[in-house]
């Protein structure tokens, strides 16, 4: 898990300066002038999500520290994926790009309470006592909530340069998941099949079950189809880069990413699934 540890934090500080190089004041702008939809997508993806993930995992009886895993991927805000998906989708992209970027800023905050919350609900405690809510908070800021500002500030100042590269930027990104990704496999490729074997079940169902919730919330609160359709993927789609990260910062055991590494291989499997029944039955 060394090489993990080491790149999963450099990897999710370039993922989210890539997100930063994508905003603009106009997509903080437009959650204040149009806040409902915002609003659903908000309380879908950082209330009703980890909730439903807690149900799920004990309603499956799951092992405590896969049990955990789910409740860190669970936590993880949106990633950029949920973006492009959405576009591709014909699904409102302005709405998923300010989830997407207010829920990561706010994920400093919302992902230790949700992890350690559920840990202490789990029976689960960390060996060093300097790993807690303020530290892995602080952590977060300096990795999520950093680089995205300064992407921003990039972006305002040549924005032209950025906006012509946006497609190139997105790509550098998911590049970057799949490096990390590929590292957890190939670190633990001898364990590997039997942690998903312990942990596909719940994370599938979690995130089968999210999506079809968030629809039918989302159709009978949001403003519309495209908006829909939106919520809908940004809670099926989290930042795995984020949630490794996490993970391995409260632990240095490979168990409590295994969750986020089958959630990333079922994500995109499901998310295309759903947009295909989407545009076929809209």
């Amino acid at each position: 898990m060394e090489i993990v540890t080491k790149i999963a934090p450099i990897a999710l500080a370039l993922i989210m300066l890539g997100l930063g190089l994508g905003l603009t004041k106009q997509d903080f702008i437009r959650v204040i002038k149009t806040p409902k939809d915002f609003c659903v997508g908000l309380i879908a993806q950082l209330i009703i999500l980890p909730i439903v993930a807690f149900i799920l995992i004990k309603f499956f009886g799951t092992k405590p520290e896969i049990a955990l895993g789910v409740m860190i991927i669970a936590a993880a805000p949106g990633g950029i994926t949920s973006n492009i998906l959405t576009k591709f989708a014909n699904g409102d992209v302005a709405l998923s790009i300010s989830l997407t970027a207010i829920i990561s800023i706010l994920s400093i905050i919302t992902v230790p309470l949700i992890v350690f919350t559920s840990a202490d609900l789990l029976g689960i405690s960390f060996s060093s006592e300097n790993i807690n809510i303020t530290s892995t908070a602080l952590k977060m800021a300096l990795v999520v909530a950093l680089p995205v500002f300064i992407g921003m500030i990039i972006r305002n100042f040549a924005n032209n340069f950025i906006s012509s590269r946006t497609s190139i930027i997105n790509k550098i990104t998911g590049f970057l998941f799949l490096i990390v990704f590929v590292a957890i496999w190939i670190e633990e490729r001898e364990n590997i099949f039997d942690y998903l074997a312990q942990a596909g079940l719940i994370v599938l169902n979690l995130n089968i079950v999210m999506m079809v919730l968030a629809y039918f919330i989302a159709k009978k609160f949001a403003s519309g189809i495209q908006q829909v359709k939106c919520i809908s993927l940004e809670c099926g789609l989290q930042n795995g880069t984020l949630a490794i990260f996490v993970a391995t910062e409260i632990s240095n055991e490979i168990i409590y990413m295994i969750p986020t590494a089958a959630y990333a291989l079922i994500m995109y499997i499901t998310g295309f699934i759903f947009i295909w029944i989407l545009r076929k039955s809209v």
